[in-house]
């Protein structure tokens, strides 16, 4: 039997071929020459299907990098989430995860960010437009992370919104520096983000 699509999954599988789609053109083009026309022509729709769920070309672009800090935080706690405590092997492993996911998606990626913050701080106009949107982005990766320290049985030891910014400040950073640099900064980044985590003291062992 033929399974029937509800209305509700087939606007969420739209929207993530789109979002496949915007990423791989930015990478490609950049933001700024990447335009809505090329984003539909290769997710395989109209333009207008891109306006029912995206505003504008930056509320697009802020949706691809949104889903990928919640994949990133996802691997963190993934690994963390089986560990019965937090120690050389689990950073390592956050860490491999991180370098690999970065590998996967490739440094054009993360130097969007930038070219993205760049081109906000020049055109006021856009800055002004998608300033709640960015906020929304921001408070909801926060929610996101404190979901998943949660589930952790651990708390953060500074604000949501501050662990949050931050992961955003720093994430496409340490990606660029680590690729032209040549040093790796996912292990020492991973550690100072533990310093703002207060994990749950390791069960003591009990004998028989």
């Amino acid at each position: 039997m033929v399974e029937r699509w509800t209305r509700e999954r087939r606007l969420e599988h739209t929207r993530t071929l789109l979002l496949d789609a915007a990423e791989a053109v930015f990478a490609e083009k950049g933001f700024t020459p990447a335009t809505l026309d090329d984003i539909a022509h290769t997710a395989g729709y109209t333009k207008g299907a891109i306006y029912k769920h995206f505003t504008t070309k930056e509320d697009l672009f802020l949706a691809v990098s949104d889903r990928y800090w919640r994949r990133y935080f996802d691997n963190f706690a993934e690994v963390l989430g089986k560990a019965t405590e937090v120690g050389a092997r689990e950073l390592d492993d956050v860490a491999a995860r991180w370098r690999q996911l970065s590998l996967d998606r490739g440094a054009e990626h993360a130097a969007l960010g930038h070219e993205f913050t760049l081109y906000l701080l020049r055109n006021p106009d856009a800055r002004e437009r998608v300033a709640e949107k960015r906020s929304e982005v921001v408070e909801a990766l926060a929610k996101f992370i404190v979901a998943g320290v949660e589930r952790l049985g651990g708390s953060l030891l500074i604000s949501p919104l501050t662990f949050a910014h931050t992961l955003i400040a720093t994430s496409d950073s340490v990606v660029l520096g680590s690729e032209l640099d040549g040093v790796d900064l996912y292990r020492p980044m991973v550690e100072m983000y533990m310093s703002a985590i207060k994990l749950p003291a390791p069960k003591p062992a009990t004998g028989r």
